[in-house]
């Protein structure tokens, strides 16, 4: 009988696990290096991450709805995976969004505005 129930956990576990890996984590963005990159490498990476961030935004769309779809009655684990996922995702995005401010600031360091008289 243990064996029984530990094979039905096991194989409802499974189920979840595949369940959560249908939202695709979107695959990480290059930033260029504000340092080195002309302008519209600079625009053509400011386009990457805002694909990335929408890419993302729908990521936390389908982790939220797989959540909701389980309801209050997914066993606890199931749970804490799409909260370890979903947070996860927020600190990459916050990460990613941080990290390109960092290279729009180095930019503007290295590419100081004409002077006008």
């Amino acid at each position: 009988m243990k064996a029984l129930t530990s094979c039905l956990v096991a194989a409802i576990a499974a189920g979840l696990a595949y369940s959560a890996a249908a939202c695709e984590n979107p695959a990480p963005v290059a930033i260029p290096d504000g340092k080195t990159s002309t302008m519209q490498q600079m625009l053509a990476g400011q386009a990457e991450v805002k694909a990335y961030q929408a890419a993302m935004t729908e990521f936390l769309a389908c982790i939220d709805g797989e959540a909701a779809a389980q309801g209050e009655t997914a066993p606890d684990e199931f749970k804490s995976l799409m909260v370890a996922r979903h947070n996860a995702a927020v600190a990459e995005m916050e990460g990613v969004a941080a990290a390109f401010n960092d290279q729009i600031k180095a930019y503007r360091a290295a590419n100081p505005p004409a002077a006008t008289n």
